[in-house]
């Protein structure tokens, strides 16, 4: 089975900053695309950002682009999002995904929520 977890949410003041971490287990994000995805209230889901498989470069949404930053621990298996400079508009809930027939990010953008493999999420919070 399957599972993938993310941790590292909470409730932070604007211009703070969180980093989340997720980890699968029954899956290795070693050959695959992750991305971290965000849901806020009353809002459709949105890709934030986005690891790919091969060169292990990262692209974001152009709303956090400056601020956040995805990256891959091989020898942990984690992927992060180290989010700086938070804003009250990043509050959501975060979701890491991946699927095993997605090595780019491109293929993961166009998947979108019919990825795989999907987190619980860790809710974010950040306070005026």
């Amino acid at each position: 089975e399957v599972q993938i977890v993310e941790s590292g949410g909470g409730l932070v003041q604007a211009g703070g900053s969180l980093r989340l971490s997720c980890v699968a287990s029954g899956f290795s994000f070693d050959d695959y695309a992750v991305g971290w995805f965000r849901q806020a209230p009353g809002k459709e889901r949105e890709r934030v950002s986005c690891i790919s498989e091969s060169d292990r470069i990262a692209d974001y949404e152009d709303s956090v682009k400056g601020r956040f930053a995805t990256s891959f621990d091989n020898a942990k298996k984690t992927v992060y999002l180290e989010m700086n400079s938070l804003k009250p508009e990043d509050t959501a809930v975060y979701f890491c995904a991946a699927d095993p027939r997605i090595f780019a990010c491109e293929g993961l953008a166009h998947a979108g929520s019919s990825l795989m493999y999907w987190g619980q999420g860790t809710q974010v919070t950040v306070s005026s």
